[in-house]
C-alpha cells in the first residue's frame, strides 16, 4: 500500500489529505486570517507558520506514516505536466520568487520539510506553468508577444484522469476538450496525454468568468487608456472587476442563477452570453486535436456544480462529443495520483533551471 500526504497552499488556507493507494483516509482545509499571514511578511516568510500547522492537524489526525508527500506545483519556468523530485534549485526559484509570487510556491518546500522528517520523497505534480502546447499556438499577429501556457493543470488532468476511467479509455490515448469553470477560467486541448493547446485564463484570454473580463476588441481597450484609465486600473477590471461582476455586481453564480430563474431579463441576458463564450472557447480549440475528434468534453471547476450553466453549455456542444462534468477541484486527488504513479513507474522527472 502506497500512502501519499498531499498539501495544497492557497491563498487563505492550505489543504492537506492523505490517500491511501488512492483512497482517502483524511482531507482538511485549514482557514489562515489575513492578519495572521501579513504578519508572516512575504509569502516566503508564511513557510513555518503553515507547517506548524500542518504539523497540528497531521497529530489530531494520528497520523504517522506516509510513502511520500506531493505538493502543489508553483510559479516556475515553463515545463512539461508530470511529477517532479523537489530540488533545492526548485525550493530557491519558488522561495525567491523567481517567476512570480503567489502562495502556491509554497507547496515544493512544505513537501520536502514534511517528507525530509520521514526520509521519504517530496515531489510535485503538474504546476500550473505546465507547458506542452504546440509550437504553432504559440504565434501571434504581433511579434515580439507569444501566447504561453497558464492554466489549472493540475485539476484538468486529475478531470481527464477520472473520465478515462469512467470511459475505460486510457488517458494517453485519449481526446479531450477540458475547461475549469472557477473564477477565472481556462480550457486545454488534451490529445494523447499532452495539453496541445490552452486558453490562458490569467493573460486575459478566452471567455469572460464570474470576475475576469476575458478576451476584449484591442482598439476599444486602448481607446480606455488613451481616455485616461490607467494600465494598473484596468488590470484590476480585466483581472478582478469583469465578467459576470461588472455586469451584474456578483461574482456568485449561484446568485446569478438565482436572478435568471427570477426573469431578470438582464441577468437572462448576460448568463446566455456567458454561457455562449464558453462553448465558444471550448469548440476553438478543435483544430489542435485534428484529424481526432474528442473523446469527451470534460466541464470541472467550482462552477460545474452549477445545472443551469452545465446544461445551457451542454446544449451548445453535445453534437460534438458526450460531456461530463467533474464538478469543483480534484486536485488533492491529482496531487496524490498523480504522485503514486510516478513513484511506482519510476516516471519521477528532474527540474532544470532555466
Amino acid at each position: 500500500m502506497t500512502a501519499v500526504l498531499a498539501v495544497n497552499p492557497g491563498s487563505t488556507t492550505t489543504m492537506i489529505a492523505l490517500f491511501e493507494d488512492g483512497t482517502p483516509r483524511f482531507e482538511r482545509e485549514l482557514h489562515h486570517s489575513k492578519d495572521e499571514l501579513t504578519a508572516c511578511g512575504n509569502v516566503a516568510g508564511q513557510l513555518d507558520y503553515r507547517l506548524k500547522a500542518i504539523r497540528t492537524v497531521l497529530q489530531e489526525e494520528g497520523t504517522t506514516r506516509w510513502d511520500a508527500v506531493s505538493g502543489r506545483g508553483g510559479l516556475l519556468r515553463p515545463m512539461e505536466g508530470g511529477v517532479y523530485e523537489v530540488t533545492d534549485e526548485m525550493i530557491e526559484d519558488m522561495l525567491s520568487a523567481r517567476y512570480g509570487e503567489h502562495p502556491c510556491n509554497l507547496g515544493a518546500p512544505l513537501a520536502r520539510r514534511l517528507a525530509d522528517e520521514h526520509g521519504v520523497p517530496a515531489v510535485i505534480a503538474d504546476p500550473v506553468v505546465t507547458d506542452e502546447m504546440d509550437d504553432r499556438t504559440r504565434l501571434t499577429g504581433l511579434p515580439g508577444i507569444e501566447r504561453r501556457s497558464v492554466f489549472h493543470a493540475l485539476n484538468q488532468k486529475g478531470a481527464v484522469r477520472r473520465v478515462s476511467e469512467k470511459l475505460g479509455i486510457n488517458p494517453l490515448d485519449g481526446h479531450f476538450l477540458v475547461i475549469h469553470v472557477g473564477g477565472g477560467i481556462s480550457v486545454g486541448a488534451h490529445r494523447r496525454g499532452r495539453v496541445a493547446d490552452v486558453i490562458n485564463a490569467l493573460d486575459g484570454e478566452g471567455p469572460f468568468s464570474p470576475e475576469r473580463s476575458g478576451a476584449l476588441p484591442n482598439i476599444p481597450v486602448l481607446e480606455l487608456v488613451k481616455s485616461g484609465t490607467s494600465v494598473d486600473d484596468l488590470k484590476r477590471m480585466i483581472l478582478r472587476e469583469g465578467g459576470l461582476y461588472a455586469h451584474l455586481g456578483t461574482n456568485d453564480l449561484r446568485e446569478v442563477a438565482r436572478m435568471v430563474e427570477a426573469e431578470d431579463e438582464t441577468a437572462s441576458a448576460v448568463f446566455e452570453a456567458f454561457a455562449y463564450n464558453i462553448a465558444k472557447s471550448l469548440t476553438s480549440l478543435l483544430p489542435a486535436l485534428a484529424p481526432a475528434m474528442p473523446d469527451a468534453i470534460v466541464i470541472t471547476g467550482g462552477a460545474a456544480r452549477s445545472e443551469l450553466l452545465v446544461e445551457t453549455v451542454r446544449e451548445l456542444v453535445e453534437h460534438i462529443a458526450p460531456v461530463h462534468v467533474v464538478p469543483g477541484s480534484v486536485e488533492m486527488e491529482a496531487l496524490a495520483e498523480a504522485a503514486r504513479i510516478a513513484l511506482e513507474s519510476g516516471t519521477v522527472k528532474q527540474y532544470v533551471r532555466g
